[in-house]
This record gives structure tokens, C-alpha cells and sequence, in this order.
């Protein structure tokens, strides 16, 4: 994940259990000229009525199945499953998912509402007694028995998740579950809509404004008594937290971050901690933690949180490092606090390293950026990408491409890319799954996926420049669609990005590692008004920075980990403020008073007990890269193969399982050290993760 952007992808999944993820047309309707909906047709009244019809569609279909009266088999009771999701997951990409990206509040409120329509549904569907009856009678066949593969592993997760779901208890315990289930829904989108419609900032007097460049200034609003606003969108955010000399100023402007969706958001988590713990206490687990991991490849949280002590041991001395040389290049009677430590970076770039971020993003204007992105991606995986012109869609910043095959000519998906802040959209970096993989009536049906990104925007003088982390945002949005996109799946349950969860960054991770390598800079960034190739002086000091101050970065990704868990521990009743607090030195920082982080800490619902993963999965991704390393970085061989075994195999296989067949060999943590900074040479032959997780088998 990327510290700068917090990029990780916010899964949106339908909450059914029974399917997990979830998609309304036909295959035969998913062609390459007929894009997932006309987007501008939408309006709330049309979001309502097909959330309508699809339940009733979706309940049809269902009747039809549990109402067989003769020899149950895969296609009479599975593959109906296997549609349904297909149906309300596609429902989610046509109507609801405008709920974060349309323009207009109103169409945004709509879409939201009725999500949570749809998703109280799914948790319906989850404990019908009628469904589980027919798939657990068609289990006890000869047929399914004999079956293998990918169809054997959507029977043996479906049984998985009705137990998960209660079905091994009685009949009031499923009841109290469900009813429990429906409330997170709620909390969990209310709590999404408070960050997405939260409006906050600082006012910054001109003549406060040191070390803010002049391009930056330009963007910003001015009031009208001459000051300028600095909002919490990520574009105005971190630049200032960057640039700003004014340390009061740098406080004031996190303070606000810090406080994002306080204090509405703080009740609706510990109400949702505390359901969660119920739940897994229906259920016989010892906390939600238990409860989440049990399907992931950690497999519980002893070992996840194993993971981040053991590696927390290894990166304190790079910690200790890198705040001691900045308090001995930038001495501070006041100390180094948090709202510090990007600035000082900063400086060190500049004095140490000979970078200015913000003129090596004078060599990244976006267009340049989509162009070599495309270019080598198509390269190195066999694809071609054709945008579509003119498309209708919800905002006139989106883009639409195509995606085929080069070798075949063969279609295989579209992509949008909606890449700029307004008003009301999500406010992260994320790629949503509109329209999923997987095969009907023996027929492919290509996905539809969208990145949707706050990069800053083009104005009359300049087009949007990109700083070099937010390279690597696109970079690893982009792994994300091809991961959903290139999917070969049959069953819908594992196409694209429907991985075990602490293996899904694991191939975004992985593209990330291009944007460090002076053989692909080269071929794409060059000055946004001369051309000029980046200058190798330029290029060779970002790469030598790389690892500054690895160890501030990675302690905090530690803590946001080690806090989820907590949060996912034993307990109903949480103070999550105290928990916080007691957490907080992990990072090396003191917690800042009066502020509440958690409160706009977004992955702490859908990414509940899951925010170890980032760190987990980075092995895996890390490592998947020494493979081109070793055979060329560019190597279409390899790309191919990695087409094959990671991005076109989805979920049909174990995460671990697919690192060793495109590896053909055991993961190992050796370039995931090297990454931070680090070497096994100094410490130690392992860091805790690759034992536990290769040992542990579903």
C-alpha cells in the first residue's frame, strides 16, 4: 500500500455470505460494444426500480431452484447460485456504485440507500433455510462427490460460509446473527457517506505560505478576505503537509485530518465493534478476528499479529535511523512530532538528494503517465487497449477502454478511469468491480472495472502533474484492473480480485516496483512543456531515496494494523480513543490530543481485521517481482505467465498456491526486506511470515 495516498483497494462486496461476490445482463448482453449502462440516464427513481427488479428476478430464479422435485445436480442447484451473483453484483456496477462518484448529492444519496437495500437482501439471501437445504441436498450426491477443480471449490466454500453464517446452530442464534449482520450494512455505509460528504480545511494567510510553491498556490481557493484554503482532498492535502515551512500551520491542517468524520464516526465503530463481537461469540469464535481470518491465509490472528511484531522488531533500528538523522540535519528544540516528519522528508530530498517533488512532477503530467503505463502493460501481457470515444458516462473527466487480446483479437473487458476530486466522490484511490468474470451458458463474460483516483487537476496553464508517488498509486490501481479484468474464472465466486484478502494487494504491489526502474521512466517521462526526457541526475537521486525513511512509513502502516486488530480483539465495549492512544507509540510518534484518527480511518469497515494485509501481501508481491527481475524486466515471457498463473486464475486457487506455481518455487520475504531497506543478512532468515502461512492449508 502506498503510506502517501492510503491506495488500497475498498473491496465492495454485496454482504450475502452465501455468494460473496456479487454481479444483471446476460453474458450474451456483455459485448464489447455494449458497455456495462448510459451512465448520464441515470436517475434515482430508475436506481430504485432495477434494485427492485433485480431481488425479484434474483427470488424468481431461487424459487425455481429450491422447488426441484427429482436428482439435484451442479447445474440445477449451483450454477443458479453462481447467476444470482452475477445479478446483484452487476446491479451494484450499474446503479449503486454511482453512490460514489456521481456529481449530484441527490443521485449519491439515492444510490447509497439503496445499497443498503440490496446488500440487507443479500444477508437475507445467506440464511434462507430453503437455499441451504438444497445445496447441502446436492452435497450428499454421488455427483458432487466426484466432482473437482473449481466447481468442487465453489461447493465446499458455499458449505463454509452457511457455517460461518450460523447453520451448525439453532435456528434463533441464525436469527439473532442476521439481524446483526443488517446493522452493520447500515453503520458501515453511513459511516463511508460522513467521510465522502465531509468539508473541512484551514484557512492559510499569505503571508504564511513559505515553501508552498507558486503552482500549488495557484489551485488552491482564495476567500475573500485574501487567504488561501487548504482542504483535506488528497491534491491540497499532502503537498502541504510536504512543503509547508509554517510547522503551527502543518499541525492545524492534520488536527483537521485527524478529526475527519468525528464524532458521529466514532459511535457508528464501536457500535459496529460491538455487533461484530457478538456475532462471533453466536458463532463460537473467540473474537471477530478469529471470525475474519479464518478464511484468509494467515488463518488467525496470532500469526498475523505475529507477523507485525516480528517485523516491527526489524524495522525499529531503520526507525531509529531515520528520525535520528533528521534531528541531526534539522535540529528542533521542539522535537520531531508527527506532523513534522513529511516535511523534513522534504527538505532531505531536496539538500540530500537533489529531488523537488515538485519539479520531478513536471516530468509526470498524467496523459504521459496513462500513455507508458499502457504501453508497457500491453507489452508485457499480451494486451491491447482502445479507448472508447465519446463514451456515456457519469462525468465528463471519465474515460472508457477497451480491452483485447494481441495474439487473438479476442475482447476481454473495459475499464474506466475516473481520476480527479469533487465534491462528494470517495475520497481514496480504489478500482471497483462493475461487472465481474466468470463464464454463463458456456459463454465469457467480460468485466468492467473503474479506477477512481483524486490526482490533482488540470488548470489553463499547466495539465495534472503527478508526483512520483502518485505514479505509483496508478500503478498499483492499475494491477487492480488487470487483476479484475483479465479474469478466466468460470465461477463468479472466484474471478478477478476474489482472492483470500491478505493476498488481493499482492499483484497491485507487484506493478508498483516498475515505476522505480530508470528503463521504464525513461520511455514515458519527459517535461510536460519541452519534452525533455528526465534528467538521469534527477532520476538516479529519487532512486537512491527510496528507502528514506522507510522505517517512519512502515512503523505507521504497523500501527494502522496492530490498531484494526485491536479493534477486532475480544470485547464488545471499546474505547476506541484509549485503544488509540495506548497504540499509538508503535509508530514512534506521540498521539496528537484532541484529534480521532480512527474516525476517518475508512478501512475499518470492509477492511475490518484485514489491514495486516497490506504488509502480508507485499511479500508475495515483492517477491513475484524477482521473476522479472531475473529474466528482464520488460520480459513478455514472463508477463505472460504471470497473465496465466496470477491475474487470469483469480481465487480458483489458494493465494500461496499461485505464488509457487508462476515462482516454481517456495515465497521467500528476502525482497520484501530489501524493499524496506532492509536485509535478511541483518535481520534474521525470515520475518515471521513465510513459515505459518505456507504451512497452513484451507
Amino acid at each position: 500500500m502506498n503510506n502517501h495516498t492510503e491506495n488500497g483497494r475498498r473491496r465492495v462486496a454485496i454482504a450475502l455470505g452465501l455468494v460473496t461476490a456479487l454481479s444483471i445482463a446476460s453474458a450474451a448482453d456483455a459485448t464489447e460494444t455494449a458497455p456495462l449502462i448510459a451512465y448520464s440516464t441515470v436517475n434515482g427513481e430508475m436506481i430504485e426500480t432495477e434494485t427492485k427488479m433485480a431481488m425479484e428476478r434474483s427470488d424468481a430464479i431461487l424459487a425455481e431452484m429450491v422447488a426441484i422435485d427429482g436428482e439435484r445436480s451442479f447445474e440445477n442447484t449451483m450454477l443458479p447460485l453462481h447467476g444470482i451473483g452475477n445479478l446483484l453484483g452487476q446491479t451494484f456496477g450499474r446503479y449503486h456504485f454511482l453512490g460514489y462518484v456521481a456529481p449530484e448529492s441527490e443521485l449519491r444519496d439515492v444510490a447509497r440507500a439503496q445499497e443498503e437495500v440490496l446488500n440487507k437482501y443479500g444477508v437475507e439471501l445467506g440464511f434462507r433455510e430453503d437455499i441451504y437445504g438444497a445445496v447441502k441436498a446436492y452435497s450428499e450426491t454421488a455427483e458432487a462427490g466426484e466432482r473437482t477443480g473449481e466447481r468442487a471449490r465453489y461447493l465446499e466454500f458455499t458449505l463454509r460460509d452457511y457455517r460461518r453464517n450460523g447453520f451448525d446452530e439453532s435456528a434463533e442464534t441464525r436469527d439473532e446473527i442476521k439481524a446483526l449482520r443488517k446493522r452493520l450494512v447500515e453503520l458501515g455505509l453511513t459511516f463511508e457517506k460522513n467521510l465522502a460528504e465531509w468539508k473541512d480545511g484551514i484557512e492559510v494567510p499569505p503571508d504564511r505560505v513559505e515553501g508552498l510553491p507558486e503552482s500549488y498556490l495557484a489551485r488552491l481557493e482564495k476567500k475573500e478576505n485574501g487567504n488561501y484554503w487548504v482542504s483535506l482532498d488528497y491534491p491540497e492535502y499532502f503537498p502541504f503537509m510536504e512543503n509547508a515551512a509554517d510547522a503551527e500551520l502543518r499541525r492545524a491542517l492534520l488536527v483537521k485530518g485527524w478529526n475527519k468524520g468525528y464524532p458521529k464516526n466514532v459511535e457508528l465503530l464501536e457500535e459496529a465493534i460491538g455487533l461484530r463481537d457478538e456475532i462471533a461469540g453466536l458463532l463460537g469464535y473467540e473474537s471477530w478476528a478469529h471470525y475474519r481470518l479464518e478464511t484468509r491465509m494467515a488463518k488467525d490472528p496470532d500469526t498475523a499479529l505475529g507477523f507485525l511484531k516480528d517485523l516491527q522488531k526489524r524495522i525499529l533500528p531503520k526507525f531509529d535511523a531515520d528520525l535520528a538523522k533528521i534531528e541531526e540535519s534539522y535540529p528542533d528544540p521542539d522535537g520531531v512530532d508527527y506532523w513534522d516528519w513529511r516535511y523534513y522528508h522534504t527538505q532531505q530530498l531536496k539538500n540530500e538528494y537533489k529531488v523537488d517533488a515538485t519539479k520531478i512532477a513536471e516530468y509526470f503530467p498524467l496523459q504521459r503517465v496513462l500513455d507508458g503505463m499502457f504501453d508497457i502493460t500491453q507489452e508485457m501481457f499480451g494486451l491491447r487497449y482502445e479507448e472508447v470515444q465519446n463514451p456515456d458516462v457519469w462525468h465528463p473527466d471519465v474515460q472508457l477502454f477497451k480491452i483485447y487480446d494481441t495474439a487473438t483479437g479476442e475482447f476481454i473487458g473495459h475499464f474506466y478511469t475516473d481520476l480527479f476530486p469533487r465534491e462528494g466522490k470517495f475520497g481514496h484511490a480504489a478500482a471497483f468491480p462493475l461487472r465481474g468474470g466468470g463464464r454463463f451458458n458456456d459463454v465469457r463474460q467480460p468485466p468492467i472495472s473503474a479506477i477512481v483516483a483524486n490526482f490533482t487537476k488540470p488548470t489553463d496553464d499547466a495539465p495534472s502533474l503527478l508526483t512520483h508517488d502518485e505514479v505509483e498509486t496508478l500503478f498499483h490501481e492499475f494491477g487492480h484492473i488487470l487483476h479484475q479484468t483479465l479474469s478466466r474464472a468460470e465461477m463468479y465466486r472466484f474471478a478477478g480480485a476474489e482472492t483470500e484478502q491478505d493476498f488481493v494487494e499482492a499483484p497491485s504491489q507487484n506493478l508498483e516496483h516498475w515505476i522505480w526502474e530508470p528503463e521504464v521512466l525513461n520511455r514515458f517521462a519527459a517535461h510536460f512543456e519541452t519534452g525533455e526526457q528526465i534528467p538521469t541526475e534527477m532520476l538516479e537521486g529519487m532512486i537512491a531515496a527510496k528507502h528514506l525513511n522507510s522505517g517512519i512509513k512502515t512503523l505507521r502502516q504497523i500501527f494502522y494494523a496492530s490498531l484494526d486488530m485491536a479493534y477486532s480483539d475480544r470485547g464488545a465495549t471499546k474505547n476506541t480513543t484509549e485503544i488509540l492512544n495506548d497504540l499509538h507509540e508503535l509508530c514512534g510518534f506521540p498521539n496528537v490530543e484532541d484529534t480521532h484518527f480512527q474516525a476517518g480511518f475508512g478501512h475499518l469497515f470492509g477492511y475490518d481485521a484485514a489491514y495486516y494485509g497490506y504488509l502480508w501481501s507485499k511479500v508475495y508481491g515483492d517477491d513475484m517481482y524477482t521473476a522479472f527481475e531475473e529474466a528482464g524486466i520488460l520480459n513478455p515471457e514472463v508477463g505472460m505467465r504471470y497473465r496465466r498463473e496470477i491475474y487470469e486464475k483469480g481465487g480458483t486457487l489458494d493465494g500461496m498456491d499461485l505464488v509457487r506455481n508462476f515462482l516454481g518455487r517456495e515465497p521467500n520475504p528476502d525482497a520484501f526486506l530489501a524493499d524496506l531497506g532492509l536485509s535478511p543478512e541483518t535481520t534474521g532468515d525470515s520475518v515471521g511470515h513465510g513459515d505459518a502461512p505456507s504451512a497452513r492449508k484451507e
